[in-house]
């Protein structure tokens, strides 16, 4: 197992940076899908950068080199992007087509060269200890699945997102957002499992409490997949499973990972982010105006910059795929370089913890 770096993971992982100094030896190589996106490379590229200045990351950054280089002079990143390669920080990979927002996941086969491809390459081989992509996620767990394989006795790989909750110092995990619309209890059951080490290695949660997503806390509540699980979950030794969790409770500190199918999860993942953006909104049309409004603005700009930190989805710009044979993680496909720094620290985390070799452990139990 990988040894604990010199520094507290959750500070990291919350963006709390600024005071830390990057030691060299501490750097891990991630491998980027540059082309994934709707606003790929430019907006990836800058934000691999970025990453780079303020994470112990070195990045190998896979794409099409003319579409790359032609987005750094448009951004006028040529400069950085050379003192980062002069460095050893950033190496280049070039690739073939890639795989569009709008392609089906097939295309993974069909364009075996993409840059998702690639760069799922780099992790197979040990090249990089990560991978991440803001590109087609459909692609992205057909790209992983085939690549990099499912983790033993695991029949379907899940999204893991992280949402903030009362406590600022400790988010929530709901896992799956999107990748399973229909889901077996068993699936939940793994679900489940992937959830509580991610939460015990990453996020240093000595007995993370798992609860099951459904319409009420009774036992007895919930469709037929609600209660066959909360079955399962209730009889797993290896969890401490403390029961239904209602989706008011999913943001109140109660539980420290939650499960849930992917349809359920996905609603309830854009749901949060837009009402990010509705409260942030409501805030700002509600101070005064006038000259008391831009005092009292003043007074508050720092209480409200770390609300938005707090709510923004753009700074937690990606998801886990948790189940194959790799870390890899999923950004939104809207990113730009705050969203890529968020979602490369997220992999930095997990890569460096030892989580694979604590799901490796998992495998025979799920046999």
């Amino acid at each position: 197992m990988l040894q604990p770096l010199g520094f507290d993971p959750l500070r990291w992982l919350q963006g709390s940076t600024e005071d830390d100094e990057i030691q060299e030896a501490d750097r891990i190589w991630v491998a980027v899908d540059g082309m994934g996106g709707d606003h790929a490379p430019g907006p990836i590229l800058e934000g691999c950068l970025e990453a780079i200045d303020r994470l112990p990351l070195k990045i190998r950054f896979v794409g099409e080199t003319d579409k790359v280089l032609a987005a750094a002079d448009a951004l006028s990143l040529r400069e950085r992007l050379k003192s980062a390669q002069s460095a050893d920080h950033l190496d280049l990979v070039a690739s073939g087509p890639s795989i569009g927002m709008d392609d089906e996941a097939t295309a993974v086969r069909r364009k075996r060269d993409a840059s998702i491809n690639l760069a799922m390459d780099l992790v197979k081989k040990g090249q990089a200890m990560a991978v991440y992509s803001a590109g087609n996620s459909g692609a992205m767990m057909a790209s992983a699945i085939f690549r990099l394989g499912r983790l033993k006795g695991i029949d379907r790989p899940a999204i893991g997102a992280l949402f903030p909750t009362k406590d600022p110092g400790q988010p929530v995990l709901v896992l799956d957002v999107g990748a399973n619309m229909d889901c077996k209890p068993v699936y939940l059951h793994q679900f489940a499992l992937l959830g509580n080490i991610y939460s015990r290695d990453v996020l240093q949660v000595k007995e993370p409490r798992i609860g099951l997503l459904n319409i009420g806390e009774e036992d007895c509540k919930g469709n037929d997949l609600a209660l066959k699980t909360h079955e399962l979950l209730r009889g797993e030794a290896r969890l401490h499973f403390t029961g239904n969790c209602e989706g008011r409770d999913v943001l109140s500190g109660a539980f420290d990972v939650v499960v849930c199918d992917g349809f359920t999860g996905n609603v309830l993942l854009k749901f949060l982010e837009s009402v990010g953006s509705v409260l942030l909104g409501v805030l700002r049309a509600e101070l005064p105006r006038g000259r008391r409004g831009k005092v009292g603005s003043a007074f508050l700009r720092s209480n409200l910059r770390r609300i938005k930190k707090r709510l923004d989805h753009a700074e937690h710009g990606g998801a886990l795929l948790l189940g194959v044979n790799g870390v890899a993680v999923i950004g939104h496909g809207s990113s730009k370089a705050l969203s890529v720094v968020s979602a490369l620290r997220i992999a930095h985390s997990a890569a460096s913890h030892g989580v694979m070799e604590d799901l490796a452990a998992l495998q025979s139990g799920c046999d």
